[in-house]
This record gives structure tokens, sequence and C-alpha cells, in this order.
């Protein structure tokens, strides 16, 4: 309990408050004192408290100071890595940006190669166009024979349309001839029958 309130009391635990109590109260004996040996040593001890007084006092000015450049440090080290973090984003988001792209490139690359492999596949374009030249010729010239076919079997259907006419007039006059050699038959017949005058 007593080095609690002694702490609370003392601050920060240099004693500068003992120090000075101490000072007053040797200033207050070196007053009262009744001989010059007395004073002298009174004298003596107050300028030693004041000495130490001094010293701690440099100290703790030198210990602000020293406080303020690490704060300033401190603040300067912050931003320093609030830059750096900033940057670190920045080189994240632009990373980010270069991967999608590679992968891009990467799939547009796959996709060339499947492409690629199914074209080696086929014939390339110079035989291509031989070949299509070629059942263009073989095309124009199956289209002249079917022209050709078409010619001769129209015409063998009109020679044929003229033999079926020629054969039905065939047939009509081998019907009348019949007829009337039936009828020259039957004529001669009752001519035969007839009883003569």
């Amino acid at each position: 309990e007593v080095i609690r309130k002694r702490l609370l009391i003392d601050g920060d635990g240099a004693g500068d408050d003992r120090r000075i109590n101490l000072l007053v109260k040797s200033f207050i004996k070196w007053c009262n004192s009744g001989s010059q040996e007395e004073g002298y040593s009174q004298y003596q001890r107050m300028l030693s408290t004041l000495s130490q007084c001094e010293f701690s006092m440099g100290k703790t000015l030198l210990v602000y100071d020293m406080n303020l450049r690490e704060m300033e440090n401190y603040e300067k080290i912050y931003k320093e890595i609030e830059c750096s973090i900033a940057g670190a984003h920045e080189k994240i988001a632009e990373c980010k940006k270069q991967i999608l792209q590679a992968k891009r490139i990467r799939k547009n690359r796959q996709e060339y190669d499947a492409l690629a492999k199914v074209i080696q596949h086929h014939p390339d374009r110079h035989e291509t166009l031989k070949e299509l030249e070629a059942l263009g010729k073989e095309l124009e010239h199956l289209s002249h024979i079917k022209e050709s076919v078409e010619d001769k079997l129209e015409l063998r259907r009109k020679q044929f349309h003229v033999l079926l006419s020629t054969i039905h007039e065939l047939q009509q006059t081998l019907e009348n001839d019949d007829k009337l050699s039936e009828g020259e038959e039957g004529q001669a017949a009752s001519v035969d029958t007839d009883p003569k005058p």
C-alpha cells in the first residue's frame, strides 16, 4: 500500500516531489541554521539537491524530445506502411488483371489449337479448289449426258407414238379390209343362192 501511494504521488517514479520537498526543508534549515558550518553544509545539500533536480529535469526533457522524435518517426513509418499497403493493393489489382488476361490468352490458344487440329484433318484450299473444279467438270459432263439422254428419250417417245399411231391405222385398215372382204363374200354367196331367170 505504501509503495502504491508513493508511486501515485511520485508520478513516473523519478522522485521529483521528494527532492523538491527535501530542497524546501534544506532551505528552511539553512535559513534557521545558527552556525556558519551548519549553514555551509545545508547550502551544499541544497546545491546537490538542485543539481539532482536539474539533472532529472534535463533527463525528462531529453526523454520528452526522444518521445517526440519517436512519434514523428512512428508517424513517418505509419505513412510509409500506408503507402506500401496502397502500392500492394494496386499491385494485387494489376496482378489480377494480368491473371485474367493470361487466362483469356490461354483459353484463346486452346481454342486455336483445337481449330488447328480440326483444320489439319481437312485438305488445304488448293486441293479443295482442284476437287471442286473436277466435280464441277464432272457435273457439267453429267448434265450434258442427262440432256442427251432426255433428248433421246423424247425422240424415242415421239417415234413410239408414231409407231403406235401407224399400228392403230394399220389395224383399222386391216379391219376395214376384213369387213369389205366379208361383205364381198356375203354378196357373192347371195348371188350364188339366187335362182337364175
